[in-house]
């Protein structure tokens, strides 16, 4: 059984959770920035008209000659082209300044206006697009225009833009890799976990999960599971111990009843009616004889210390073998038993008594099962750098919703309730597949019946 992988994509709770950390942190730190950008700019754009508030408050002292001196002096101290200005008769003719023409909407208040299309020049440097303008009267009835570019607060703006988007950037590119770092080692800890429980629902009982030094919630999930491990072992342990008892004990008084019986037969006079129920009383006997000889076995392979006497094999001689062997018991019944083996099978790791077993109970029911006249298939191929064995055969099949429980001990299917058997086949192979590590699928086959595929996968009894 395969356990789901929580460590793909977003399934994981802590990559979940740290995405979402990362994801407020860089919105918060976003929306701070906005609002330092926002503060900034209205604080320079401020700063800008108490600028040009002040220049219209200093050149509204003079007067003729002294004004046209003093604002040709501030427009040398203008490096950057921020400010311009022009000087009109109450005609709105030019007199002096850069301004050649009163900008159509500015309105002659003496307020300062923010203008999108700024002033008529043949200065290339000067503010053309965007500014803030004010029209003063001066003592003589003429107009000044004084200017000044926005472009200037713009560029400034930019810069402080740049700088929050260079400090998101440094923002996000820390939070994503300390993002994939934190999460790394939970999920470390999880696959460790996981591959813990998987062996554990193979049948290792004996494993637990791992718990490390940090002591934290996933250490604490693990001491508990580990603790009703502890307890569900013991609990079977002793149930298995009493049920093993039980059909070990029965064995030898069984013996003895069977003796008794015999002998009784064997008094008694032949085809007499005595006779013919002692053979009914003694074939039921033998049968439940049996079924504890089939739950000791299943016991037996239970035990993983079997592992111990597990080597390297090739299955192709082992599959070879058991073809001759059920060769004369398929023609015996009538049908055609066929061997299919791809060359150069990769090896197997197990214990080859135990899989001939299991193969051969399979292969006999396939055999059982199989109507005259019918085929039974024994194939194997390589699949990746494994093996697959698979059964097919022409019989009734397994119906898809007893698939699962044909493995449980004592179950027969309605379609095999007139076949003899007494359900522990099937379970005793279950039983040494799980040994072995190995995975067993059931379908359909082409012919309409079974399709029994057993996968070899290297190296599993030793994982």
């Amino acid at each position: 059984m395969s356990l789901l992988n929580p460590s793909k994509g977003w399934r994981s709770s802590s990559s979940r959770l740290l995405a979402l950390y990362s994801f407020l942190f860089v919105a918060w730190s976003g929306i701070l920035m906005g609002v330092l950008y926002w503060e900034v700019t209205g604080y320079l754009s401020n700063l800008a008209r108490h600028s040009l508030m002040q220049r219209q408050h200093l050149f509204s002292r003079f007067q003729g000659y002294q004004l046209v001196e003093a604002l040709t002096t501030s427009e040398k101290f203008d490096m950057r082209a921020v400010d311009a200005y022009g000087l009109f008769d109450s005609e709105y003719r030019p007199l002096s300044g850069p301004v050649n023409s009163i900008p159509a909407n500015l309105p002659l208040d003496g307020q300062i206006h923010q203008l999108s299309g700024c002033i008529d020049s043949d200065n290339p440097q000067l503010p053309q697009d965007s500014c803030d303008a004010v029209a003063t009267q001066t003592h003589d009835g003429g107009w000044l225009i004084l200017v000044r570019d926005n472009g200037s607060l713009f560029a400034v703006t930019t810069i402080i833009w740049h700088a929050l988007l260079w400090a998101v950037s440094l923002t996000i590119i820390p939070g994503a890799a300390g993002w994939h770092l934190l999460r790394r080692r939970p999920l470390r800890r999880i696959r460790a976990i996981q591959a813990s429980a998987e062996s554990i629902v193979a049948g290792d009982m004996a494993r637990r999960l791992p718990v490390s030094n940090s002591r934290d919630e996933l250490d604490m999930l693990a001491v508990i599971v580990n603790a009703m491990l502890d307890r569900i072992e013991k609990l079977m342990f002793e149930v298995k111990g009493v049920c093993d008892n039980i059909a070990h004990d029965l064995r030898t008084p069984l013996t003895r009843l069977r003796a008794q019986l015999y002998r009784i037969q064997q008094q008694s006079p032949e085809e007499s009616q005595q006779a013919q129920q002692m053979s009914q009383v003694i074939a039921e006997a033998d049968m439940l004889m049996a079924r504890f000889r089939g739950l000791l076995r299943i016991s037996e392979l239970e035990d993983h210390q079997r592992r111990s006497a597990f080597v390297v094999l090739d299955p192709s001689p082992l599959l070879q073998e058991l073809y001759e062997f059920y060769l004369p018991v398929a023609e015996e019944e009538g049908l055609t038993l066929d061997l299919r083996l791809e060359p150069s099978l990769p090896p197997i790791l197990g214990d080859r008594a135990l899989l001939f077993e299991a193969l051969a109970n399979l292969l006999s029911n396939s055999i059982k099962f199989s109507p005259v006249g019918g085929q039974v298939i024994l194939s194997a191929y390589r699949f990746g750098n494994d093996t697959r064995i698979e059964i097919q055969d022409s019989g009734p099949g397994i119906p898809l919703a007893e698939r699962e429980a044909v493995f449980q001990r004592f179950y027969r299917c309605e379609g095999g309730s007139q076949q003899n058997g007494f359900g522990l086949g099937l379970s005793i192979v279950a039983a040494i597949v799980n040994l072995h590590g190995f995975k067993l699928h059931i379908g359909a086959s082409p012919a309409g019946g079974a399709s029994l595929i057993l996968e070899c996968r290297r190296g599993s009894a030793l994982d």
